[in-house]
């Protein structure tokens, strides 16, 4: 996920983004990889790669035959090839919006929790879209900002509140909004459009567990924290600690969590 260019995610740290984002998009891989198929021999890329989650899954779905994973953010990139040890695998980096494939390439496309973050999205689609094969699927999440992620809004909100954000955090991204991403599938004329919701539980172990990694800079909550003074994070961090809590001991605590997800099928005739 991410870099400077075609992305809006902070993305400067590896470990850290598996700290704050890594640990709950290995949870969510194995359900967009139900959703969205997969079988023995297939020729797979991973659209914004990140830190390898579900490009690493995808081989212990299927006996596929290759897995590409493209990233923008170059320590990302050299991350999870430090990580690999399966020979189909390649990693390389690369602009999402700026496939380096040829047309036809893959028999299916994956992108996870990488779209809402790439200003013309659009484009990114129809390049997963141009290098599948007809009759090949497009497969991608987004987390649901809105209404579906209280683990980042219960920090956002809050600072909005406290008056410590003077600029509200974009809780609609692209394709975010429900039924956006099926509405761009079937306008760039893939057929058997089907979206819908992914549902995972994150789960922390005590307060430190859930604030810790928002302190390590990466994303949007990192830049959140890292754009105020040492009072206003204490004053903040205060606050949003009570919102853990919520009137009982510190310790165990999980929230639900909502990705939008979508899946459509390249069409035999030319595209538009």
């Amino acid at each position: 996920m991410s870099g400077t260019a075609t992305t809006t995610f902070n993305a400067q740290n590896a470990s850290a983004y598996e700290q704050m984002m890594g640990r709950w998009s290995r949870r969510l891989a194995p359900h967009l990889i139900r959703f969205g198929g997969l079988a023995d021999g297939d020729r797979v890329l991973d659209v914004g790669c990140g830190t390898g989650s579900l490009t690493f899954t995808l081989p212990a779905a299927a006996n596929v035959a290759s897995v590409t994973g493209i990233d923008y953010a170059q320590a990302y990139v050299d991350f999870s090839r430090s990580r690999n040890t399966d020979p189909r695998i390649a990693i390389r980096q690369a602009d999402a919006c700026a496939l380096p494939f040829e047309d036809n390439s893959f028999d299916r496309a994956f992108s996870m929790l990488v779209l809402q973050f790439i200003p013309d999205s659009r484009s990114a689609v129809q390049q997963m879209q141009r290098v599948v094969r007809p009759g090949g699927t497009v497969t991608a999440a987004v987390w649901d900002s809105f209404g579906g992620l209280p683990f980042t809004r219960m920090l956002s909100d809050t600072a909005r509140i406290l008056g410590l954000n003077a600029k509200p955090r974009p809780l609609f991204r692209g394709l975010d909004a429900p039924g956006e991403m099926a509405a761009l599938w079937r306008e760039l004329g893939m057929v058997d459009v089907e979206q819908t919701e992914l549902l995972i539980r994150m789960e922390f172990a005590s307060f430190d567990d859930y604030w810790h990694p928002f302190t390590l800079g990466e994303g949007p909550p990192g830049q959140l924290l890292g754009s105020l003074n040492e009072d206003d994070r204490e004053l903040l961090k205060g606050h949003v600690r009570q919102s853990y809590l919520a009137n009982r001991p510190d310790g165990p605590r999980s929230f639900a969590a909502i990705a939008w997800a979508c899946r459509g099928t390249v069409a035999e005739e030319p595209r538009p």
